[in-house]
Order: C-alpha cells, then structure tokens, then sequence
C-alpha cells in the first residue's frame, strides 16, 4: 500500500456509545479499510485516529467527507480525512 493510497481520519468529541461502530459503518459503504486504530477516552473527551486504506474507494473525495460530516453531526463529534502526505507535511516538526 502506498501513501497516496492512505488517508487519516481523526474523530474528537464527547463521548457516547456506538461512535467507533457508526464511522466503522460509513468507511465500510463506502469501500474504505481501516488499517490501524487507536483511540482513547480522556475524562469524557473521545478521541479516535484511524489509517485508512483508499485503493477501492467508491466515492469522491468531497462524498467522503460530505458522509463524515454528516455523521459526526449525528454522533455529535467532529470528524476530519486527510492524506497522509498532507497529514504528514502538516505535522512535520
């Protein structure tokens, strides 16, 4: 897998039940992998990181992040997708 094949998903919010279930759902439809996970719980404060493989997506870029918003809506959390090379190049120190 290359890394311009890969994205990262970041989730941020309160947390509820079924967070990691709902956005599993939608990566799921839309022919998105998750490769690697890691989230944690601090206080009340959800936060999720996800590595995502892109090589079979069925859907534009602007799709994903149309149903990823939408979803965080519902969820009440704050979802974000970016490349990894831009991901990357952003948190570059």
């Amino acid at each position: 897998m290359t890394q311009k094949n890969t994205a990262i998903v970041t989730v941020l919010g309160k947390d509820r039940v079924g967070i990691i279930a709902s956005i599993s759902s939608v990566l799921a439809e839309m022919n998105i992998n998750i490769k690697d996970i890691s989230q944690t719980i601090l206080d009340d404060i959800f936060t999720m990181v996800m590595l995502v493989d892109l090589n079979n997506v069925n859907i534009e870029h602007s799709g994903i992040v149309e149903k990823l918003d939408k979803t965080g809506e519902e969820l009440g959390v704050k979802i974000t997708i970016q490349h990894t090379d831009l991901f990357n190049a952003m948190h570059r120190i």
